[in-house]
């Protein structure tokens, strides 16, 4: 398989389908027990940062106490939707990505329609989102691309046939598409893959309580943190953990002030510790300035 070629349809094949049960949207899961929780936990939670991985799942357990997990799923897009989705997401606000996007479906027909139209017009129907002169032509791009390697039929609905490496590695060979949209498209769509997206406010949490090395950027972040995520999760707890730290970023650990009074996980965050003691330490805020 080639970057620009569609990997070879398989669809008539049992593994085919076989594959396409393993992406299949995931039954609702019924909440965490308490028991199931506590029996997973560390057992002394304060030695969880001499391993990673016991305190990146001693976070995710409080945080899903916080948020109750498990967690609905936000979209119900087909691939292609979501990954024009998540390209109007970059560097923008949900709700006015939202608006981006349900403007594009409601003033375009079809994906094939977008790639055809004046740049100037999915312009304005993005002008919601930031950078609406940049997103228009590299949305249009993709299209186009996809059309190039599809002979002709815009989907992506050949990536619910490959494994999930496999498949954000194909789509990470599109313009502008990283770690972050290749993951959004696998979990989010209708795929309900096992990925973990790491957006600006799970790694500022991330970073804050030292998951990842100062300095990290988005980008090489996916792979440290979901390789800190127990193999034996399910796409549910993968999508789980993302959600929680999300949420902990926007409401609690956020970008200037975080509240770190009332945070859950102060004990297991070096930086909130020094700013609850005022030390000097806390002026060099790992979580600012991390793109």
């Amino acid at each position: 398989m080639t970057a620009r070629s569609r990997p070879p349809s398989s669809r008539r094949s049992s593994s085919a389908a076989a594959m396409r049960d393993l992406f299949a949207p995931e039954p609702e899961a019924a909440p965490e027990s308490r028991e199931t929780a506590d029996a997973e936990r560390p057992a002394d939670s304060n030695a969880a940062g001499d391993s990673l991985q016991a305190k990146a799942l001693e976070v995710h357990h409080r945080l899903c106490e916080v948020y109750h997990c498990p967690l609905g799923y936000f979209h119900t897009l087909e691939p292609l939707d979501e990954l024009i989705s998540s390209l109007l997401s970059h560097r923008t606000r949900n709700r006015d990505s939202a608006l981006a996007f349900r403007t594009l479906r409601e003033q375009f027909p079809d994906w094939a329609s977008v790639r055809d139209a004046p740049v100037a017009e999915v312009q304005e129907a993005i002008a919601a989102s930031t950078w609406p002169e940049q997103k228009a032509p590299r949305i249009q791009q993709v299209l186009r691309e996809l059309t190039e390697r599809g002979d002709g039929e815009l989907t992506l609905d050949f990536l619910r046939d490959l494994p999930v490496d496999e498949a954000r590695a194909w789509l990470q060979t599109l313009p502008g598409v990283g770690p972050k949209t290749s993951a959004a498209v696998i979990s989010f769509s209708t795929m309900r893959g096992r990925a973990l997206p790491v957006d600006s406010h799970h790694h500022r949490v991330a970073a804050r309580l030292g998951l990842i090395p100062a300095g990290l950027a988005v980008g090489p972040a996916h792979r440290v943190l979901e390789a800190q995520l127990p193999a034996g999760w399910d796409a549910q707890q993968v999508y789980d953990n993302h959600q929680v730290l999300m949420r902990h970023g926007k409401d609690v650990c956020t970008w200037r002030g975080p509240q770190c009074q009332r945070c859950v996980l102060l004990d297991l965050c070096p930086h909130g510790q020094a700013r609850m003691r005022g030390d000097d330490a806390a002026l060099d805020d790992p979580g600012r300035d991390m793109h």
